[in-house]
């Protein structure tokens, strides 16, 4: 079984839009850039990769990752002739953070919170119509985890359309965090590279229409053919590789897919020291007998770790990728660690050629892995 993707759109610390982050990764342009939300003189890691739409520099501002749900989620809508019908289509947000920046901002200076603006139901239902909101937490696999439960509304008879979102902005308690427990602390994300040190949190929103086949009387941007989850528990922070081997073995049965079929990957490629050689090892195991096998890439070097979004940021930038027949380069790969040996890592330029079938890996805390399937 397959569903139509209807209608996208997205923003990024590299673009407001699909094609614009699809044109700034291939540019190889990167986001990164001297941390704004909060004083930098407390942690180590200086750079991260915002937004940059706060109306007084310096200052953070709260319910910034609703403003942009709202805003993605709209565009969707609204590309796929839905709005009218915003009502009746349910809405699977994934996200880690949801509105804990919100929160910190409330503590520390006193702003305005409301208990039902940390849910984004009230702000979809009030400015757009949404009856239906569902939010999916599961870590760095969020997104995904939402549009596998996406496809099973739709192959149940629930529904024949769904809109999946995702969303989520820097919070002062995950960054420093992550501050803490990353040594040497990283300035940049760096997918594969020897000199890799760890995640740096990004900032973004995603949303896209899923639609049974044949349902969507215009044009589509792309077909989904899949999508397999897993939760293997087997370590708090490291991914287990056969897990993850197993989990995109299972995504292409979904699909009706071999390994050789496979043209590219948009990898997690958090750029930490566990998470790459993981998912390497995933990637040599499964696409083995294949031969060149599959252009890998990443896009978080460019676009930072949008944390329960970045497997659908990755998703809609792997759509555009089909279209024009370029898969964008890994910034920062300057020099690829050895245990990559082996596979088509895409560096300093995008890899061209005819495209049919991409792959797209979310790999979250706690050994939760998802894995999608898109076709041209």
């Amino acid at each position: 079984m397959s569903w139509d993707i209807a209608a996208m759109s997205a923003v990024a610390c590299v673009g407001t839009n699909p094609p614009e982050i699809y044109r700034a990764l291939c540019a190889g342009r990167t986001g990164v850039a001297p941390l704004r939300a909060f004083d930098t003189t407390k942690y180590r890691v200086r750079h991260a990769y915002e937004i940059d739409d706060r109306a007084e520099p310096g200052r953070d501002e709260p319910f910034r990752a609703t403003r942009w749900l709202v805003r993605v989620v709209d565009e969707a809508l609204r590309e796929a002739g839905l709005s009218a019908q915003a009502a009746e289509i349910p809405v699977l947000v994934g996200t880690t953070l949801r509105e804990l920046r919100s929160s910190e901002l409330w503590w520390r200076d006193g702003t305005s919170l409301a208990l039902a603006d940390l849910h984004f139901a009230r702000a979809l239902h009030e400015r757009l119509g949404v009856r239906r909101t569902e939010t999916v937490a599961s870590a760095c696999a969020a997104a995904l985890y939402a549009l596998g439960m996406a496809t099973d509304l739709i192959e149940s008879g629930t529904t024949d359309t769904v809109v999946v979102a995702a969303t989520d902005a820097i919070t002062e308690s995950s960054f420093g965090g992550l501050d803490r427990v990353q040594s040497p602390a990283p300035q940049e994300i760096r997918p594969f590279d020897v000199d890799r040190r760890g995640m740096v949190m990004g900032e973004g929103a995603v949303a896209l229409v899923l639609r049974a086949r044949g349902v969507h009387a215009g044009p589509v941007h792309g077909v989904l053919r899949g999508v397999e989850m897993n939760c293997d528990a087997a370590h708090p922070t490291v991914p287990e590789p056969a897990s993850v081997a197993r989990a995109i073995r299972n995504a292409h049965d979904r699909s009706g897919i071999r390994a050789a079929d496979v043209d590219f990957v948009i990898v997690h490629g958090s750029g930490t020291t566990h998470n790459d050689l993981a998912e390497s090892q995933a990637l040599r195991d499964v696409f083995a007998e294949t031969s060149p096998g599959p252009w890998i890439t990443s896009i978080k070097g460019g676009a930072g770790h949008t944390c329960g979004g970045s497997g659908l940021l990755s998703l809609v930038t792997a759509v555009q990728a089909l279209r024009h027949g370029a898969v964008p380069p890994m910034h920062g790969l300057n020099r690829p660690m050895p245990e990559a040996d082996g596979l088509r890592l895409v560096a300093g330029s995008p890899a061209n050629g005819p495209l049919r079938i991409a792959q797209i890996n979310a790999i979250g805390l706690g050994g939760i892995n998802a894995v999608a399937v898109v076709a041209a």
